[in-house]
């Protein structure tokens, strides 16, 4: 039983790192020439690391991936792209917002499973807490640059200043 709910769990994380991880790819590539562009790449390559890591303490703990949690993170992120946001034929400026903010409340999901996995940790010596206590301390550090983003992008979407260049006189 213990075992069961343990192989769900890493892979509900695992299908919702799937996610993240095409989220951050397209974060990255749609901000590529922005001033912040090296904080986004660096962000969406360590969500792929912190992936592999993850993969990494499923095999040391004998979890098989499931195909279909993998593949329902990959459809979800998909779709997520389809969601309405005022705009019907081109980006709209609320998504450079929302994709951030969706980003970072993934990663603080992703702070959930390293603390739970250093608690799992104590009874088995495969797990290498150290290693768990470097990727919780990289995914806080995640959180505080994908919040500084997501208030700059607030400030572009809502401010006062942006409303009168795309509003008008």
């Amino acid at each position: 039983m213990y075992r069961d709910k343990l192989g769900i769990y890493l892979n509900d994380h695992l299908a919702g790192a799937t996610f993240g991880i095409g989220l951050a790819q397209r974060i990255a590539h749609r901000h590529r020439h922005s001033a912040r562009s090296a904080d986004r790449q660096r962000i969406c390559d360590e969500i792929a690391q912190d992936r592999r890591s993850l993969l990494e303490v499923m095999d040391a703990l004998e979890v098989p991936a499931r195909r279909y949690k993998v593949s329902g993170g990959w459809v979800a992120e998909r779709l997520g792209r389809l969601k309405p946001n005022g705009v019907l034929y081109r980006r709209s400026g609320l998504s450079t917002l929302i994709e951030p903010e969706t980003l970072r409340l993934g990663v603080g999901g992703k702070t959930l499973i390293w603390r739970t996995l250093l608690i799992v940790a104590a009874g088995k010596p495969r797990l290498d807490e150290s290693q768990l206590h470097h990727l919780l301390e990289r995914a806080r550090d995640q959180i505080d640059t994908l919040e500084t983003l997501r208030l700059a992008a607030a400030e572009a979407v809502f401010s006062s200043r942006a409303r009168s260049v795309t509003d008008g006189p």
